[in-house]
């Protein structure tokens, strides 16, 4: 996970017409928004709005960062539930995001740095929103990654019980062996995931992204004590059972996240983010180095996505079906350089990758990001 995340929800569809990616952060040459777009002027001091008021339904957001810092641009319901967010936005550059937003009171952050609460403005989303009559092939798109997401659950809870009755009986080595293996499912499906604001920052939080006061638990506090300690003590028994709690907490509730065709597209971007953000960097798995599994699961999971709504996408926009198809394929092909059938988790340990094939595996996923942005767009498309 990135590191902090309050919550996320899916309450509202979101297309994205994004940008080139040069790194992490997204450079745009163009300004974007346009008529009818709200302008968001993000600096390292102030995220000011064009108006904060207006109709319900389709809605553009043209975002400015004029600051010095990468910024991330949230829109919040009550309660701090993410209704959509566009991360490494760099200095100087612009993105466009289009959503879908139901009547009500909601919050809008520029997060110069991507840290903390951000800086935030009330906004009001008036009227009854009404919204286009969607594809029958989106509405089958939907449910069959309903399915997906809640086989993924499914199959997660066992793996990750193996994990703890080994954390539990003090096996460092068999709890090693478990621990890459039993967070796939989880990373395939991460946004959806995140949807439930209050399980993610429990399993899935690294040291780094704890808020004040919060108590670290989850996979990667008990990484740390594997990887970095070697010892297994009582507290951290006690926190493989909280994990399995926890896990099955969102094994109950992951149907009923609320799920659209755009909110598919764009959770398929957002892992394509995780990957650029966490795995090249290492920064994920930072003790067991087992950064190259997680970033498979990313990109299945974004792939799932996207096979889903290419019937869709590819009669919308068949040059962006084209490309896309060639991308995945281009990153798995990079991926395949780094498997090591002598591993638990089938690849080759990330502090044993060099700079240059992290360049490479940077390089194929930035190629990747900048069609997949264009996925949401392509799908809400009418034609």
């Amino acid at each position: 996970m990135r590191a902090l995340r309050s919550s996320v929800v899916t309450a509202i569809a979101v297309a994205a017409s994004l940008t080139a990616v040069a790194g992490c952060a997204e450079k745009n040459d163009s300004k974007g928004g346009g008529k009818g777009a709200i302008e968001v002027t993000a600096s390292d001091t102030a995220c000011e709005l064009s108006t904060k008021e207006f109709p319900a339904g389709h809605v553009r957001l043209a975002v400015e960062n004029k600051g010095s810092k990468v910024t991330e641009v949230y829109v919040y319901a009550p309660g701090d539930r993410i209704v959509t967010e566009r991360e490494n936005i760099g200095p100087g550059t612009s993105v466009e995001i289009t959503a879908e937003i139901k009547p009500g009171a909601y919050e809008i952050a520029c997060k110069p740095g991507m840290k903390g609460d951000g800086i935030r403005q009330k906004v009001t989303a008036t009227g009854k929103g009404a919204t286009a009559e969607r594809d029958p092939k989106l509405d089958a798109a939907v449910a069959a990654y309903r399915k997906y997401v809640q086989r993924q659950a499914d199959e997660t809870l066992p793996r990750a019980e193996k994990f703890a009755r080994a954390v539990k009986a003090g096996d460092v080595e068999a709890a090693k062996q478990a621990y890459a293996v039993s967070r796939v499912g989880w990373e395939r499906t991460e946004p959806v995931a995140e949807s439930f604001g209050d399980i993610d920052p429990k399993v899935d939080v690294r040291e780094d992204g704890l808020s004040d006061g919060q108590k670290w638990t989850g996979w990667h506090k008990l990484e740390k004590a594997l990887w970095e300690s070697e010892k297994i003590s009582d507290e951290d028994a006690a926190l493989a059972d909280r994990l399995i709690a926890d896990l099955k907490d969102w094994q109950k509730r992951v149907g009923t996240a609320e799920i659209t065709p755009t909110s598919m597209a764009n959770g398929a971007k957002e892992l394509l983010d995780e990957v650029a953000t966490g795995k090249v960097t290492g920064e994920e798995e930072r003790y067991s180095h087992t950064d190259l599994l997680d970033f498979q699961a990313n990109v299945e999971g974004a792939k799932k996505a996207y096979e889903l709504l290419r019937p869709v996408a590819s009669k919308n926009d068949p040059e962006l079906a084209k490309e896309l198809d060639k991308q995945f394929a281009a990153i798995e092909k990079r991926l395949d350089k780094h498997r090591d059938s002598d591993s638990a988790d089938g690849f080759v340990s990330y502090d044993t990758v060099g700079k240059g094939a992290r360049k490479e595996l940077s390089d194929g996923v930035n190629a990747l990001a900048e069609p997949l942005s264009k996925l949401a767009a392509a799908v809400v498309t009418t034609k």
